[in-house]
Formats: C-alpha cells, structure tokens, sequence
C-alpha cells in the first residue's frame, strides 16, 4: 500500500548533487549518462520535483569557481535539451505544473554557497536568466556573503553584500536557501526576510547536535516566513550513534520539524553523495574535509533516489494520516515553489 502511496504522491528531493557525477564526464556524454545512469533512480524512486544544486568543489576555487558555475548550468540545459521525454527544467510553478502533466520530472536549478559570485551581486541577475532558482551563500567556511555553519564560533552574521544578496533575490523570485549557514546568519536572515525561505537539506539539532543542524528555533522561524525545512538523509546529521543510522531515526526527524515548525513546513532534502563521490573522487583520497562527517556513509536501503519508498512506508507505518505523508514527501515544497518559484517581487 505504501509504495501505491509514495507513487500517487509529487516526490520532491530538493538536493541530489548529480550534477557534480554528470559534468565529471565529457559534455558530449552529459544527456546520455544522465539518462542511463540517473534516469532510471529517480524514476524508481518516484522522484517528481528534483532540485540541481550547483556546487563547486575546492579545486576549482576561487580562480575557475565562476567558470565551473557557468559550465555545471550548461550541464543542467544540456541533459534537459537532450531528454526531452523525461525531465524539463523548470523556472516557476506553471512550468512545473506543466512537467508533472506530462509525466516529466521538473527540474529546478540551485546554487549552494554561491562562490563563483563572490561579492558581486548583481551577477545574480545573470544566473537568474540562466535558471537559478534557489540559492544558498556559503557552505562549511567563510565567503564574501557570510559565514558557514563550521564558523559558527565567529558568531558572524551576513556581511553588507550578503543582505545585498538576500535582497536581489528576493525582488527575483529565487528563494534563499539557509542549509550550511551558521546560526547567527540564519538569525540574521530571519530578522530581514520577507519572504519564504528554505532550508534544502538540514535536520533537527535537537536530535543530533551538530553545526550542520537546524534548532527549533530556527526551524520555527523558517516556518514562520511560510517556508520548509526538508531533512537531510546523512547518517551523521541523524546520530553520532551508528547503531541509529536507521530509516527509523530519520523518521524520527521529519516528525520532530513536522512538530515544530508544523506539518506544512517539512520536506526531503536527501544529500545522496556516495555515488557522486564514488564517481568524482579519486579513490586515493580519502580525506573528504568534512571532519566526523564521512560523505560516503547511507542509510540502510537509502544509498540514493530508488530508495525514497523505504521513507514513505517508515512514516506509514508510524501511523501518519496519509494527507501528512503526501505534504512531507513532497506537497509542500511544491506548494512554495508554485508560490514563489520564479515570481518577482
């Protein structure tokens, strides 16, 4: 009955960095790789709404961090133009209404931590006219905007380009995303906002307190600006306790934001990096930079998209009405997104 459920359902993941494994091959075989390697997951696993951050690794900062940008949007158009079929890159809500009409999986371009931006503002204007859609301005450390959650003893908040930036996207339309900001950024953020805001994937700090995590208080101020918080599927993030590395702890964790911040402002934000990682790390390397965070850790049965069923029937199973189950899994991201995705002030 679950899996009737979770297929009748729009299933939004709002971070899966399969964009950084498709640009990893040559652009010729960026359409075609997609289609035989990522296609068939995220049809398996329901996947209705899927959200493309664009995210840079180290080795292309600062130097190549803009070109790396430019050329991980062009992989994004590029496997879209190529299945036409089966995906459509989506710039607002109609757009997205009209994929899901036509059985097509809508995808919405993301920015995370922004750094091919730097300082400049204005070139948000730019990656706006190229999709962009959602947009987060740092990750674990500092960038001209503001300071990740791994800096979180500087107590920072946004620098004066930073409230530049939340601004410009506001009159955009493209929503802020608070996922890897530190604390005192997200507060920073909550006190300016006027409009929803997201976290993409961040769970609960009461749960499991880590920087990475978001506190009821924020969760409850996301809320409050009429946005959603989807939790995030890394084991790490759900407990410092292995033994808890379970379908049953995330659970736990999209019904603690459920209680919170209420059952309108929770989604799922998986994170799924093992494939990526597998496929675009060397596999000499083994310090991934990510302190007691190991990115190639999963949940049982949850290694990527085709495991997105195991989360339906985890919450069925607890007794969840089945209209809940449907906002968590994905009604209620796309509830923001057709109100705000794309719509200028």
């Amino acid at each position: 009955m679950f899996v009737d459920l979770h297929h009748r359902a729009v299933v939004a993941d709002t971070h899966n960095d399969l964009l950084m494994a498709v640009t990893a091959r040559p652009p010729r075989r960026w359409a075609s790789f997609f289609r035989e390697r990522w296609l068939p997951q995220l049809r398996e696993g329901g996947v209705n709404v899927q959200v493309l951050p664009v995210f840079i690794d180290d080795q292309y900062r600062p130097e190549g961090a803009l070109r790396q940008t430019l050329r991980m949007i062009e992989c994004a158009h590029t496997l879209a133009e190529g299945n036409p079929d089966a995906v459509r890159l989506c710039v607002d809500g109609d757009q997205i209404d009209e994929a899901l009409a036509r059985d097509k999986i809508a995808l919405v371009l993301a920015m995370e931590s922004a750094p091919g931006l730097d300082a400049d503002v204005e070139l948000l204007s730019t990656v706006h006219r190229l999709g962009v859609r959602v947009a987060s301005i740092a990750h674990w450390g500092r960038t001209a905007l503001a300071d990740g959650s791994g800096e979180d003893a500087t107590g920072s908040r946004l620098t004066a380009a930073g409230v530049e930036a939340l601004r410009e996207m506001e009159r955009l339309g493209m929503i802020f995303d608070v996922s890897h900001l530190g604390a005192s950024g997200v507060a920073h953020v909550l006190e300016l906002a006027t409009r929803p805001v997201m976290a993409t994937h961040s769970s609960a700090r009461a749960l499991r307190d880590h920087h990475r995590n978001l506190t009821d208080d924020q969760i409850r101020g996301v809320a409050a600006t009429g946005g959603v918080v989807c939790v995030n599927f890394v084991p790490s993030f759900l407990s410092d306790d292995p033994a808890e590395h379970t379908v049953d702890r995330l659970a736990d964790h999209i019904e603690h934001v459920a209680r919170v911040g209420g059952i309108d402002h929770v989604g799922l934000g998986p994170d799924f990096v093992r494939e990526v990682m597998s496929e675009t790390t060397p596999p000499c390397c083994e310090d991934f930079g990510y302190g007691d965070i190991d990115p190639l850790a999963v949940l049982p049965g949850l290694d990527g998209p085709r495991g997105l069923p195991l989360v339906t029937e985890a919450l069925a199973k607890r007794g969840l009405p089945e209209d809940d189950i449907v906002k968590i899994v994905g009604g209620n991201v796309l509830r923001l997104f057709r109100a705000e995705l794309g719509r200028p002030r």
